[in-house]
């Protein structure tokens, strides 16, 4: 069975640096897109960053543009997010997910919606103080 097992989430303050990790076991780990997802309380789950399949292309949410980068190992079947300048609003579950390269000629993470990924992780919580 497909797992996807964040880490690293925390309290930190705000300014303050996080590194979110994401393993991926029984996964063909070259051949999915990968993601991060966000959901604050009452909120709905949005999209934070993706990474294409080989690593060549990058998509940020504008509200994390130039604070947050996402990065991946896929050799160790990890995908990373570096989260810097931290503020109160980033302040929410943090999900890996992973869509299946075939879905899409060619991976834009900004303009793929939630349902066209194929796993998720449990999540790791976020919480920035003010």
């Amino acid at each position: 069975q497909v797992q996807l097992v964040e880490s690293g989430g925390g309290l930190v303050q705000a300014g303050g640096s996080l590194t979110l990790v994401c393993a991926a076991s029984r996964l063909s780990f070259n051949q999915y897109n990968m993601a991060w997802f966000r959901q604050a309380p009452g909120k709905e789950r949005e999209f934070a960053a993706g990474i294409g399949w080989s690593g060549g292309g990058t998509y940020y949410a504008d509200s994390v543009k130039g604070r947050f980068t996402i990065s991946r190992d896929n050799i160790k079947n990890i995908v990373y997010l570096q989260m810097n300048s931290l503020k109160p609003e980033d302040t929410a579950v943090y999900y890996c997910a992973a869509s299946f390269r075939g879905r899409t000629t060619y991976y834009i993470g900004t303009e793929m919606t939630a349902d066209e990924y194929d796993y998720w992780g449990q999540g790791t919580q976020v919480t920035v103080s003010s």
